[in-house]
């Protein structure tokens, strides 16, 4: 079976976010990474942002294949607790490799303009990750069910410049999410416990009760509980 064949053409992903029991997601997802694995090989690179979702589709690929690379994206703004997680992370896992915008940015520019913060410190080496490590299938722990912004997504996205991007666990709910981490125990960042849902930049992200799980994010400015721009911008 190909990896297109896995998303069936005209499938309604809001209905099977609610169709499929917990094991079929697994297994569906599972799925998707090992088709996509056999299809790209070494250009296959997941994305982990060190928050639960990513966390999930690394142990997932890691499943698949000890030999799945991946990359991290961090900036000078992240907090203390997940640098310290990320760091632990790569020991175990030096496949791992981190990208960062060291470039110099405006005072505050988080405050005075989100989107361009999140442009340069995000976005730009994000792309050079793509480009670095060659990357063909590029895998994220993206969710339609996380927030308004993420309902439209698919699994299997076309991005163009030989470029294809793969949304393994789209379909999961949050509490799925959990579950998954407790039953396989996978280690977590240590913020959660302190209640955050969401995980960014420290200046931009608060704990909320929020039904929306990213209403943390960027709280007070037009971005709310939007995108920094990873998922909507060209990375080629």
């Amino acid at each position: 079976m190909s990896i297109q064949a896995l998303q069936i053409e005209g499938e309604d992903i809001k209905e099977i976010v609610d169709s499929l029991n917990f094991k079929q997601k697994v297994e569906r997802s599972l799925a998707l990474i090992d088709e996509a694995y056999k299809k790209y090989g070494d250009s296959l690179v997941v994305a982990n942002s060190l928050g639960k979702d990513s966390l999930v589709v690394w142990d997932l690929a890691k499943k698949v294949s000890t030999d799945i690379r991946g990359f991290i994206v961090t900036t000078r703004f992240k907090p203390a607790k997940t640098i310290e997680f990320m760091n632990k992370l790569v020991l175990r896992y030096p496949e791992l490799k981190i990208y960062k915008n060291n470039q110099p940015i405006q005072e505050r520019l988080y405050e005075i303009d989100p989107d361009m913060c999140c442009e340069l410190l995000k976005v730009v080496p994000t792309q050079r990750a793509v480009e670095e490590m060659k990357a063909a299938c590029w895998v994220t722990g993206l969710r339609c069910t996380e927030g308004r912004t993420r309902t439209d997504f698919k699994e299997i996205e076309d991005k163009g410049d030989s470029l294809v991007k793969l949304n393994p666990i789209l379909i999961w709910k949050e509490r799925e999410v959990w579950q998954y981490l407790a039953l396989y125990n996978v280690e977590v960042n240590p913020l959660y416990k302190e209640g955050y849902r969401s995980l960014g930049c420290a200046p931009c992200t608060q704990i909320t009760n929020d039904e929306n799980e990213r209403a943390g994010r960027w709280i007070g400015t037009s971005k709310c509980g939007g995108e920094c721009g990873i998922h909507t911008k060209p990375l080629r």
